[in-house]
């Protein structure tokens, strides 16, 4: 039997078919979130006591060029591992975040951190993005809400125990180097695993092509599935705009929470403490979101979780004590737990597998581009009026994102879905 016929032979698809690669996937996720989990406590304080930037636009700028780099590379991710597969754009986000963590240790002005921020979103961009579309490549069209549960839920419980551990370092090492020692482990080990363990998996994405009904036609180009993706398709453009305003509670919460949380004079361990709970919750709360999502359908959950992360937010931004904000921290992560790795699942659901990668790039391109808006929003509000005024605001958005799922977005789980809604 020929090579070809024998991988074909191979290759199925499945979680249990597939779960050493998907297991090896959802590590390799975990470190990615680290990356990421590194800033959360620390990049903040530094910008205020370090460089003396108050809460404004300009200290937030790195959050900006964060998820403004990190948009533009998720859009070009997916089209790139569309035509020149998977692990290579994996492997190339990992060296483009290797010299990060040494930025950060070492920058001597704030524009190094927002520099390092450009390289961080390029890094986040291309490794995340791949996490999620291999997962999904492997499971099928069954288990898609599963395979985004995993995937999240180990990228922001990374997050969490970045965030948290950084704080700890921080406080009994200062602020710099100590803290980004953990990026720089991070990124090594991503990077390794990547190249010499990860398998590819377009073989899986032909497997699924060959039974896929295409509702929307054999072949796509670029600006046709960005059209679909961000207007033309009710559903898909909801939860673009969904998406979106998901990360831009995020881009607020990871700029404005910590200054909080530090204005209420509390510890540095502590600051971190609480800066972690809410992607904590998050991440593990996505285990059971995330399959949940697979029996009882997409819509609901989406629009649940964003209504409870705009009720978190309100208690964070009105509170005044640790207990409080714990209490806010923790709906704020169950809400986000509901809605992020649903959001994904039912852009995967809609469309075919030909230009799925595609279709997630340009949903993520929507959705992190959130995380340049709401750090210019709350920053701008911040410096303005008060940092609990710009959480209030945000929280109105997210809770206006919420019923515009209930009134806009179609189900999209199979077997409950109903008819493509085009504008």
């Amino acid at each position: 039997m020929s090579q070809g016929g024998r991988r074909a032979r191979e290759t199925r698809l499945g979680l249990r078919e597939n779960l050493p690669q998907f297991l090896l996937l959802v590590a390799v996720n975990a470190l990615v979130g680290g990356m990421f989990g590194q800033e959360r406590t620390v990049v903040p304080l530094l910008g205020e006591t370090v460089f003396g930037l108050a809460a404004g636009a300009g200290m937030l700028s790195f959050i900006a060029v964060f998820g403004l780099t990190k948009a533009i590379v998720n859009y070009y991710a997916g089209a790139l591992a569309d035509r020149f597969g998977r692990k290579p754009v994996l492997i190339a986000g990992w060296i483009v975040g290797l010299p990060v963590p040494l930025l950060l240790m070492w920058a001597p002005a704030w524009g190094w951190i927002v520099f390092a921020n450009s390289l961080l979103g390029v890094n986040q961009g291309l490794t995340w993005s791949m996490t999620v579309i291999m997962k999904i490549d492997l499971v099928g069209p069954r288990l898609r809400g599963t395979a985004m549960g995993f995937n999240e839920s180990a990228g922001y419980a990374a997050v969490a125990g970045a965030a948290w551990a950084t704080g700890a370092i921080a406080e009994n090492a200062g602020l710099r180097p100590g803290p980004f020692l953990l990026g720089l482990a991070f990124a090594v080990l991503g990077l390794g695993l990547s190249a010499v363990f990860v398998r590819e998996t377009t073989d899986h994405v032909s497997l699924e092509h060959s039974s896929h009904d295409q509702a929307f036609g054999p072949q796509m180009t670029a600006r046709q599935v960005f059209a679909i993706a961000s207007w033309k398709d009710r559903t898909l453009s909801t939860a673009c705009r969904a998406g979106l305003i998901n990360n831009l509670n995020e881009g607020m919460a990871w700029g404005l929470f910590p200054l909080l949380f530090s204005n209420g004079r509390l510890s540095l361990s502590s600051v971190g403490l609480l800066t972690a709970i809410a992607p904590g919750v998050w991440g593990l709360g996505q285990l059971a979101t995330g399959a949940l999502s697979d029996r009882i359908g997409r819509k609901g959950l989406i629009a649940t979780g964003q209504l409870t992360e705009a009720v978190g937010l309100a208690v964070i931004a009105l509170g005044d004590s640790f207990a409080v904000w714990v209490m806010g921290s923790v709906l704020f992560g169950a809400g986000t737990a509901m809605a992020y790795p649903t959001l994904i699942a039912a852009v995967s659901d809609v469309v075919p597998p030909a230009w799925r990668g595609s279709a997630i790039g340009v949903y993520r391109l929507w959705r992190d581009i959130g995380f340049a808006i709401g750090a210019i929003l709350s920053g701008v509000l911040a410096g303005l009026f008060t940092i609990t005024t710009a959480i209030v605001v945000v929280a109105l958005i997210t809770a206006a994102s919420g019923v515009d799922v209930i009134t806009r977005m179609r189900e999209t789980l199979p077997g409950r879905a109903t008819s493509v809604d085009r504008v």
